[in-house]
């Protein structure tokens, strides 16, 4: 799903008004009718809701919300903050409010700050995309005085004091439990940083022109089930092993084989022909008794122990050596195919970054967590300049970047960026980095480009995740589980394209 700025959002809105026709304050309505929807089917009958409105658009949105559920349930107040003239679409639903005889406050001092119940419901809907500059004066000092309720917070479009696409680190910013957006995710809500303030996300399909969707162009998307349909490859009736790719993966080292293992069944997992993993031939046992599907060599010839190979994983429990970083070097300059480097890999690529865009073929996938970003490329100052970051440095090294997280990021060189939606924080739990390389190289072995293998891989993994917390639990589950459940996730992809 693309991922648009918020000038984009209102260039739609201004696109779908202009092209369905529809009038602005009826688009407005219609935004505003499934709010009301929502908040009917998720907050109980008998809570107390608490409009609070800014006097833009979003405002008129909540004050459509309040005069659409004010006709449903009597126990609602309505208070506008006010903060300069109204937008016209926010009068007119003020005016429409008090013809049915509703009672708004005007909030004008601290003093007219109304008392919250923790068992109330605030309805948010302050400034929402619109936002230009942090919350100061009365703004932020409502925002304040919301947080420190403990009351439920629904915001509306957007949390008050959060930018969509630029950070929003250190400002003053109201604690949403759940935020209801239109029709596309907006960047804020895939950072880390914004975590304790988007709350529960649902994206409401507002009925926007879909043309202006087509035939607009982004660098941002989030990664879904639609998003891995067009390039998912179900299996032929008529195949053998060789035609889903050898693998081989450099992993494992004397008191880290458990990574190597889990890389390996999940290299196998995700639908590699043959996996070989190299490692000492003293540990070879551990690596045939755990996963006897799989191949292992001791093979220090890289050019006899590539031959064949459909794509390479370097670095899960591989120890960090002179001998290892001579080899990556030799991967670099004599492999043209498909390359992840994840864990040690990266620490030992670090002294080799300018060997990357000389990289004959396939560009190489890097696979770091925060910390090894930081590592590799420095600290950014905050979520955004990381994305940032992780995009320049994919496009000046020719590689894609899969900066893992709660959103995981696929930074590629042609300067887009994809946004992971599956998972959970169950997965984060050692191993989980080492399955997620062997599910990449797995793909990438079966002929996946290493874009579409990152792609599907994530999601992949996610999902996994997901199935596995399900029935786990977020804080029994281990690496081995979202293993476990590569092909529960996988069944999930044969049905969106309802293939038996």
């Amino acid at each position: 799903m693309k991922i648009f700025s918020a000038p984009q959002i209102r260039e739609w809105d201004q696109f779908t008004i202009s092209h369905e026709p529809i009038s602005s304050i009826d688009l407005m309505e219609r935004a505003s009718a499934k709010c009301a929807e929502w908040i009917t089917q998720h907050i109980p009958h008998n809570k107390k809701l608490l409009f609070f409105c800014g006097s833009g658009n979003n405002g008129g949105d909540g004050l459509a919300i309040a005069r659409l559920l004010l006709k449903e349930r009597g126990n609602v107040a309505i208070y506008i903050l006010k903060t300069g003239s109204r937008s016209i679409d926010c009068e007119l639903n003020l005016h429409r409010l008090m013809e049915l005889q509703a009672l708004v406050h005007e909030i004008e001092t601290a003093d007219n700050f109304p008392e919250i119940d923790g068992e109330d419901v605030v309805i948010e809907a302050l400034f929402g995309t619109g936002l230009s500059k942090p919350l100061e004066g009365m703004a932020q000092m409502l925002v304040q005085y919301m947080n420190e309720s403990e009351a439920t917070v629904v915001s509306i479009d957007m949390p008050a004091g959060l930018f969509a696409d630029t950070s929003s680190k250190d400002c003053t910013v109201i604690k949403a439990t759940h935020t209801l957006s239109f029709e596309c995710p907006k960047l804020a809500f895939m950072m880390t940083e914004n975590g304790e303030y988007i709350g529960n996300i649902s994206i409401l399909d507002i009925g926007l022109h879909k043309k202006y969707c087509e035939e607009s162009i982004t660098d941002t998307y989030s990664i879904d089930h639609e998003s891995v349909q067009p390039f998912f490859k179900p299996r032929k009736a008529f195949s053998h092993k060789y035609n889903f790719g050898h693998a081989l993966l450099y992993a494992g080292s004397n008191r880290m084989m458990g990574a190597a293992v889990l890389s390996a069944e999940s290299c196998l997992r995700s639908g590699a022909g043959l996996v070989t993993v190299h490692t000492d031939v003293a540990l070879m046992p551990i690596i045939q008794t755990a996963l006897p599907e799989s191949i292992t060599s001791a093979e220090n010839d890289f050019n006899i122990l590539s031959k064949k190979k459909a794509a390479i994983g370097i670095g899960p429990g591989l120890e960090i050596n002179n001998a290892n970083t001579e080899l990556l070097k030799t991967i670099l300059t004599n492999w043209d195919g498909p390359l992840v480097v994840d864990a040690s890999g990266l620490t030992l690529l670090q002294p080799l970054l300018e060997l990357l865009p000389l990289k004959k073929g396939t560009p190489a996938v890097l696979t770091p967590h925060a910390g090894e970003f930081e590592n590799i490329f420095g600290k950014p100052t905050n979520d955004f300049e990381q994305m940032k970051l992780a995009i320049q440095k994919a496009a000046e090294l020719n590689c894609y970047i899969v900066l893992k997280g709660h959103h995981t990021i696929i930074a590629c060189p042609d300067g887009e960026a994809w946004f992971n939606t599956t998972g959970n924080s169950g997965m984060a739990t050692a191993g989980s980095g080492d399955v997620l390389t062997g599910i990449i190289t797995g793909l990438s072995a079966q002929g996946y480009s290493p874009k579409n293998a990152g792609i599907l891989a994530v999601y992949l993994h996610g999902l996994a995740g997901d199935i596995a917390a399900a029935n786990l639990s977020r804080e029994a589950m281990i690496a081995g589980d979202i293993t476990k459940n590569l092909g529960n996730a996988f069944k999930e992809l044969y049905k969106i394209k309802s293939i038996p």
